[in-house]
């Protein structure tokens, strides 16, 4: 005989249990053990990298804002480096924000160079690179209405200027650094931003530069030759510019380009040489080729309309003048009591207390014996 199974379970309980039967595996998944949270965030933490640093020295630099990184101002010229000085001057024809950094000359690209500049967090090295990729990125093209005859005339003329009257003027350099010194009144301890003694800088920099840059106008080819032929080299290439200029404001015509700036910048390191310092191609440019004296003029009245506020020398602070009354605190420090002297000072007085308290009771005792006789 069957007997029928009653189930005295009530339905409350058995919603319940079926409820939990069937969210074992959910709770667990839910709530995971202490070593899969740890997983799970070092997982957040690679697929997320930090982002990189700027490699970059101005870091809290403003969004495309040129910062120019070239050598230091002298009284005479915004920069003794003509590729210093045709960065300069494009950026300012081409209307390009930019910020000069006056780093003291402790800075150099990562290919040794200056100048070169950054943008947005990067580095652009070269004073070529450095044109055309703001070229490029601003939309600024000195040259947009050249020919191509122009355009292959620019390029060789350039090519001339950077790769021979360049080095016909860092010849001079190398051969006759104290001139230099004297030629663009440079003063090394504003430049390097140091306190040593002016004559030890200037015989440091006589030294290295002349040793140095006469090996590198040998290794070029400019150095073996005399000294009358290299400035023959020079003339010419000064005549092959005042040929192709003639009587033109610029080159192609009425609006700088390219060429123009190139040939400015190594002609004013020229033009504006001391008169005080002997150089041969300076006094030719300005008695036999007047028209590239006129482009020089001409190209830093529109490009540098600041030249003199630029190159106006640094002024040190006046010396603080020496006060008549002495203020507060800086005379001569009185003598104050030490604080062993305080403490003996106090020990006195606890010293003196019973002292008095005695006299008192003497002076009590006496009124009483007078009391007592009357």
């Amino acid at each position: 005989m069957a007997t029928e199974v009653i189930n005295t379970v009530p339905e409350a309980e058995k919603e319940q249990k079926d409820d939990t039967a069937a969210d074992n595996g959910q709770t667990k998944e839910e709530t995971p053990a202490a070593g899969e949270k740890t997983e799970e965030k070092v997982e957040e933490k690679k697929a997320e990298p930090a982002a990189p640093k700027p490699n970059v020295h101005k870091i809290n630099f403003e969004q495309d804002l040129v910062y120019l990184y070239q050598f230091s101002r002298t009284p005479l010229l915004p920069s003794t480096s003509p590729y210093c000085l045709k960065v300069e001057t494009w950026l300012r024809l081409a209307g390009i924000k930019y910020e000069n950094v006056d780093h003291k000359a402790k800075f150099r690209s990562k290919k040794g160079q200056l100048p070169f500049v950054e943008l947005n967090g990067e580095e652009i090295a070269d004073s070529t690179f450095i044109i055309k990729q703001l070229s490029e990125k601003y939309n600024k093209d000195l040259d947009a209405g050249l020919s191509a005859d122009q355009r292959v005339v620019t390029h060789a003329m350039i090519s001339m200027i950077e790769n021979h009257l360049s080095w016909v003027i860092f010849w001079w350099r190398a051969k006759y650094p104290e001139s230099v010194l004297k030629g663009y009144q440079m003063n090394l301890q504003n430049a390097l931003n140091t306190r040593l003694p002016i004559p030890i800088l200037n015989f440091c920099y006589k030294f290295n530069s002349g040793r140095k840059g006469m090996k590198k106008a040998k290794a070029h080819g400019i150095g073996v030759h005399s000294q009358e032929e290299i400035i023959d080299f020079g003339n010419n290439d000064l005549r092959v510019l005042s040929d192709l200029l003639s009587d033109k404001p610029f080159f192609f015509g009425d609006e700088p380009t390219l060429l123009d700036v190139v040939a400015f910048a190594n002609l004013a390191q020229l033009h504006f040489i001391d008169k005080d310092v002997q150089h041969a191609l300076r006094d030719s440019l300005n008695e036999s080729f007047p028209n590239l004296v006129g482009l020089v003029s001409r190209l830093k009245e529109r490009a540098f309309p600041d030249w003199e506020e630029l190159c106006a020398p640094e002024v040190p602070p006046p010396p603080a003048k020496k006060e008549k009354e002495v203020k507060e605190g800086t005379g001569p420090a009185e003598k104050q009591p030490l604080p062993e002297d305080a403490e003996k000072g106090k020990g006195d007085e606890k010293e003196k207390e019973p002292e008095e308290k005695e006299k008192e009771k003497e002076k009590e005792k006496e009124t009483e014996k007078e009391e007592k006789e009357k």
